[in-house]
């Protein structure tokens, strides 16, 4: 196996999932089962794997936290976000994906996320790691997809 002389920071995926319902809109998080930031709500997400790409990431975590199938093709990719302080763990990059749904689906917490729920976007509860900066910039992409 190669060394490498510089250290390399974890990369994560994570997926903002909105659904339109009774003309309100609404998001989907977890709720964390460990820490950092146990009890705390997050967007389905996690840690890349060596064989998998961002996209096969953000589907596979959403698919193991909440029970939703998304195609990898299916996500749109809103940015990467990489302040040095983001993750308490170490240094962590993420990829942020979007996804849209028509309607609020079914959905149960799985592997670390103790929930999943749908919330309206104008009521959130405080989110975890840097995710309040990643729901900004996911509502403004998704709002101009459906102006």
């Amino acid at each position: 196996m190669y060394s490498y002389k510089y250290p390399r920071p974890a990369v994560t995926a994570d997926c903002v999932v909105f659904a339109r319902e009774g003309g309100e809109a609404y998001v989907l998080l977890v709720e964390r089962g460990h820490e950092p930031y146990r009890g705390a709500w997050a967007f389905p997400g996690g840690f890349m794997e060596m064989e998998e790409t961002a996209e096969e990431c953000a589907a596979r975590e959403l698919r193991e936290e909440t029970g939703l199938e998304a195609a990898p093709e299916s996500l749109v990719q809103i940015g990467a976000f990489t302040a040095v302080d983001r993750d308490p763990r170490g240094r962590v990059v993420t990829v942020a994906f979007l996804c849209s749904m028509d309607g609020r689906r079914q959905v149960c917490g799985g592997e670390d996320a103790a929930r999943a729920e749908w919330f309206p976007v104008n009521e959130l509860p405080e989110l975890a790691f840097d995710h309040k900066e990643i729901m900004s910039k996911a509502l403004d992409i998704w709002k101009g997809m459906n102006e």
